[in-house]
């Protein structure tokens, strides 16, 4: 098996480090008014990757956080941003805020020739979100569900020769109750690119059920709620992820 990596996450809302339940944004819990130290505590405990969401920015279809996301930056640890991510220039914004990589979703499932364009461009420091519930794309910061299903989405932007591709379970997300392994397993099996998988995972057990599918091209999880709440250590993720 390959190398796999944990991803915290620092969703932002308001200028707040926050978690929603499900993605409701009605449905939040704060975890600090400093997200440039919550990115340093994640680092000194061994993160190599951090995973930023501008929630405000995914809700009202543009970046309201890029100063904050300059600070996460300035901490030295490589961050992926997503959230509210429309076209090239927001795109070029938040790579000048310092991220390595940026992340798209709406914009991928309204309009295929865009995307493409897109990933010729950015190539590598394109990332695309994913973000499904029964196995359908949700989009707007999760208040809409498509017809489009996931793994017809990932197919195609896998054509297109997308790098990386970050699928969440938006029903198992913040709910501590371990990732959608089917779906995971039937999302890798269905591209060539790398997949992050995120949402549910809660425990070192989980780590280990994801690396036990056995998916060469499946590198990495994202974790949030579960290791704001101390339900596991970032530590103990990470040597699950050795």
């Amino acid at each position: 098996m390959g190398k796999f990596t944990i991803f915290p996450a620092i969703d932002l809302k308001g200028g707040r480090c926050v978690r929603l339940r499900q993605g409701r944004a009605d449905d939040a819990t704060v975890y600090s008014d400093d997200p440039a130290s919550t990115a340093l505590h994640w680092k000194k405990l061994g993160a190599e990757w951090l995973h930023v969401v501008d929630l405000d920015g995914a809700f009202q279809g543009q970046s309201a956080h890029r100063a904050i996301i300059q600070q996460i930056a300035a901490v030295g640890v490589p961050i992926e941003v997503g959230g509210g991510l429309r076209n090239k220039e927001d795109i070029e914004a938040t790579l000048a805020c310092g991220a390595r990589r940026t992340i798209i979703g709406t914009l991928a499932w309204q309009d295929p020739h865009r995307l493409e364009y897109l990933i010729e461009i950015f190539a590598g420091r394109l990332v695309l979100g994913i973000d499904a519930r029964d196995g359908r794309v949700q989009i707007k910061g999760w208040t809409e569900t498509t017809e489009v299903q996931a793994v017809d989405l990932a197919r195609r932007a896998d054509a297109f020769n997308i790098r990386t591709i970050i699928y969440t379970d938006t029903a198992t997300d913040g709910m501590l109750q371990g990732p959608n392994l089917t779906a995971i397993k039937k999302l890798c099996r269905a591209v060539a690119c790398d997949v992050i998988a995120s949402g549910g995972v809660s425990s070192v057990e989980d780590i280990r059920n994801l690396r036990a599918l056995e998916c060469p091209n499946l590198v990495g999880a994202i974790v949030g709620k579960a290791i704001y709440e101390n339900r596991v250590t970032l530590p103990a993720l990470l040597e699950a992820a050795r």
